[in-house]
């Protein structure tokens, strides 16, 4: 049988126990609420784990979730490119909460961050404010700051990607150390 490219959250717990499931947030999203049995290998470090990945999907299917549905289906794109089949959760994480199911959250976890949604959406309203004060206050080029946040925005609409929350997955509370995403690959290695 054949992995479809996405599964509802219905299928998901019906399915829960023979899927390995790949959350790619960040550690911090992650430690903040995950699927249970979820393992944390974070966008950005999908390519280090190609080979283990390929080893889970040769032994069974492998489910990709994130907050929302849009960087799991960017991982799934990547780990398709390689020849690893996969699917993602249909709206992510937050669709899961929303139906009622469980999230786990790590033990002895430092504190959960926001999610990277959130935190985009911070950083994003807050440059196009300075850009917009520090226009009418000091010269009114700065506004070009607002006018490259709203580019932004409108190419990441397009593209389903976004290039701010790749920067803000590289600041220190987004980042997984290498020690951390060593113990998620070989637990994902002693899967099944």
């Amino acid at each position: 049988m054949t992995t479809p490219s996405a599964l509802s959250t219905h299928e998901t717990r019906d399915r829960l126990h023979e899927l390995t499931v790949i959350d790619v947030r960040t550690p911090g999203e992650y430690a903040g609420g995950h699927l249970p049995g979820a393992l944390n290998i974070p966008l950005d470090q999908v390519q280090r784990a190609l080979t283990n990945l390929r080893q889970a999907a040769d032994r069974g299917e492998i489910l990709i979730v994130c907050a929302s549905g849009a960087r799991s289906e960017n991982a799934c794109r990547i780990l398709a490119e390689n020849g690893i089949a996969t699917a993602t959760l249909s709206g992510g994480t937050s669709a899961w909460a929303a139906e009622g199911h469980d999230l786990h959250r790590t033990q002895g976890s430092p504190r959960a961050t926001w999610g990277m949604e959130r935190q985009v959406r911070l950083t994003a309203g807050t440059v196009v404010l300075l850009g917009l004060l520090l226009g009418l206050l000091v010269h009114p080029a700065f506004q070009i700051l607002s006018a490259g946040i709203a580019a932004g925005l409108v190419f990441s609409a397009l593209t389903n990607t976004c290039g701010m929350a790749a920067l803000l997955a590289k600041l220190p509370h987004n980042r997984t150390g290498a020690a951390d995403l060593d113990a998620t690959l070989a637990a994902l290695r002693g899967r099944r």
